[in-house]
């Protein structure tokens, strides 16, 4: 039997009837499984949504809920968080990883603070304006805080266009132009119901068309989706390497800000030379995390987290 190849590159048009054909399915089926996350709900607000953009970046969603609930606790306002030092926001973070995005949604929230009357905005130019803040950023806030139309893309809604529509395994490593060109000629007319396609677009990637195991059995779109109309071809691209953390700078970058998250007064170079036996990675790290702003170097040799 022959499988006819149904592959088009981003940028070649669409059937005309194509973004209408997997708007409803896709939207109905997030209405009945999407998942009840604490920043999907009403009171979450525009500063909810921010708070769970800069978390869920590279972070699952398990690891970021226990995070996400004591920080919403303690500061309910972006006017609560930019009172406090930055490092306590790093403290805060505990171990999500990539803490830099702690500081860079302290320096959000003060800039909201003190351009916006400590409202996040809802204008997509002005929330891109916010440091921190990138285009993937900007445009998920606008669309699920505030209901606006724009293309989010992130891995999950990428992964789910490059099979459905492109007929490929896997988006390209970096976002490319012609994917967002799509991603845009696929948005519904009506700003609402593109706010909710943004949203199950994202959760159809992160638990049906996930990158592994696809669950196309499950999947609403799954009669129409070019990669499966075009017998599954494996990905020809790049080989996808995963990320390793056993042993690398991000590891003991992790342990030393672990010391320093748990410490009251600043610490001691001893203290945090027992962190690491291999002097030359451990002085890197420590170097790292100074320059990065993460870590204030006082004098005595002694460490502490940043109050300014």
């Amino acid at each position: 039997m022959t499988t006819t190849t149904t592959t088009r590159t981003p940028d070649e048009a669409l059937p005309e009837s194509a973004p209408a054909a997997l708007h409803t399915p896709v939207i109905d089926w997030f209405r009945t499984h999407a998942r009840d996350l604490p920043w999907r709900r009403p009171e979450a607000g525009a500063w909810g949504v921010m708070v769970s953009e800069f978390m869920l970046q590279q972070t699952p969603v398990s690891r970021v809920l226990p995070v996400y609930e004591q920080w919403l606790a303690r500061w309910p306002r972006p006017a609560d968080l930019a009172a406090e030092a930055p490092g306590e926001a790093v403290r805060a973070w505990g171990r999500l990883g990539y803490p830099r995005r702690a500081l860079r949604l302290h320096a959000a929230a003060a800039a909201i603070t003190e351009r916006h009357g400590g409202e996040v905005p809802r204008d997509h130019a002005k929330l891109l304006a916010l440091p921190g803040i990138g285009e993937y950023t900007a445009a998920a806030v606008a669309s699920f805080a505030y209901g606006r139309r724009h293309a989010v893309l992130d891995t999950n809604v990428r992964r789910v266009l490059a099979r459905a529509v492109t007929g490929t395994q896997y988006p390209p490593t970096a976002t490319t132009a012609a994917e967002r060109r799509l991603a845009r000629a696929l948005l519904p007319e009506d700003e609402p119901t593109a706010a909710v396609w943004a949203a199950a677009t994202m959760e159809l990637g992160a638990l049906v068309c996930t990158a592994r195991t696809p669950g196309c059995g499950r999947c609403p779109i799954a009669t129409q989706c070019a990669w499966r109309l075009a017998g599954s071809p494996a990905h020809d691209g790049p080989p996808r390497r995963g990320q390793t953390y056993a042993g690398t700078d991000r590891q003991v970058r992790g342990k030393l800000l672990a010391v320093l998250r748990e410490a009251v007064e600043p610490v001691p170079q001893a203290v945090l030379d027992a962190v690491w036996d291999e002097p030359v990675q451990r002085a890197r790290a420590l170097d790292g995390l100074v320059a990065d702003g993460l870590v204030e170097p006082l004098d005595g040799g002694v460490y502490r987290l940043p109050l300014t």
